[in-house]
């Protein structure tokens, strides 16, 4: 059975980012954070209220889950959280959506694509 994507998009900022921090390896709350911000160079900040607000939500959704990655003397309360298979989904769903959506722009705004 294919799960239905459509209903996931288009995803909020959060979320998008929170995804994308996560598409390449398990993170922590803090280590979340720290990657949208680098993703982001910095413009788009998540704060911890909004972090785990939207990391609740998305577990819920099933496009996150709390991995069972522990390292030795660290923190135990420390929690990392990776994307789902179908976390992965609805992301590149996302970016291909995004995509279009640039494609669109550069056609209505006669931008020439090196000058973006």
């Amino acid at each position: 059975m294919t799960e239905d994507i459509a209903p996931f998009l288009p995803l909020s900022p959060a979320s998008l980012h929170i995804l994308l921090a996560l598409a390449a390896e398990d993170r922590h709350g803090y280590g979340i954070m720290q990657e949208v911000a680098r993703q982001s160079e910095d413009r788009y900040k998540l704060g911890p209220g909004t972090l785990y607000d939207n990391l609740q939500r998305l577990m819920t959704q099933a496009l996150v889950e709390e991995s069972s990655r522990r390292f030795p003397n660290e923190d135990p309360r420390r929690r990392y959280y990776h994307l789902t298979s179908f976390g992965r989904r609805v992301l590149a769903a996302e970016v291909a959506r995004l995509e279009g959506v640039v494609r669109e722009a550069r056609v209505h705004l006669r931008v020439p694509r090196r000058a973006m």
